[in-house]
C-alpha cells in the first residue's frame, strides 16, 4: 500500500517509522519523495546506522509513540536528539530545539515506508561545523516537528 498521499493541490503526506511499528511519523510537505536528496551525515553515529536525512523547513513532522517505545540519544555536540525505537532499535529521526525555541527535525531515509522513491544521497559533514553553526544550519533545513 502506498503511503505517499496527496493532502491538497500542492501538498503530500509521507509516512514512515520503525521496523516493529511502535514509533510512527507523518511528514507533510509540498514535495514528492522523488524530489528529495537525502543528506548522509558522515559522523560515526550516522554512518553506523547508514542514516541519510530528509527534511523540509516549510513542511511539518509529527512523531507518534503510543506504546512509549521512543528513546532519545545524544552524542557529538549534544544539541540533537536521535530518535530510536526502544523495541526494534531503528533510528527513525533526529530533532533539535532552535534558537527561537522551535523544535525541528529530520527523518531517516531508511524509515520511510516508500524509501525506494527517494533520490540518491549526498554526503554532508555537520561535524566540521561549530555548535552554533550546526544549529543555524538545522534551523534552515529541518522541519518543524512535534513529539509525544
Amino acid at each position: 500500500m502506498a503511503t505517499e498521499e496527496r493532502t491538497s493541490m500542492d501538498g503530500f503526506r509521507h509516512e514512515g517509522g520503525c521496523h516493529c511499528g511502535a514509533v510512527r511519523w507523518t511528514f507533510e510537505t509540498a514535495h514528492r519523495l522523488e524530489e528529495f536528496t537525502p543528506r548522509a551525515c558522515d559522523c560515526d553515529f550516522c554512518t553506523r546506522h547508514r542514516a541519510a536525512w530528509v527534511s523540509d523547513a516549510a513542511g511539518s513532522l509529527q512523531v507518534r509513540d503510543p506504546g512509549g517505545q521512543l528513546r532519545r540519544y545524544r552524542q557529538g555536540s549534544g544539541q540533537a536528539d536521535f530518535l530510536i525505537c526502544g523495541n526494534c532499535g531503528v533510528l527513525v529521526g533526529v530533532t533539535c530545539v532552535d534558537n527561537d525555541g522551535l523544535r525541528r527535525g529530520a527523518v531517516n531515509r531508511n524509515s520511510f515506508d516508500e524509501r525506494h522513491l527517494l533520490g540518491a544521497e549526498v554526503v554532508a559533514s555537520p561535524q566540521q561545523l561549530a555548535p552554533e553553526a550546526k544549529l543555524a544550519r538545522w534551523s534552515q533545513l529541518w522541519t518543524p516537528a512535534t513529539l509525544p
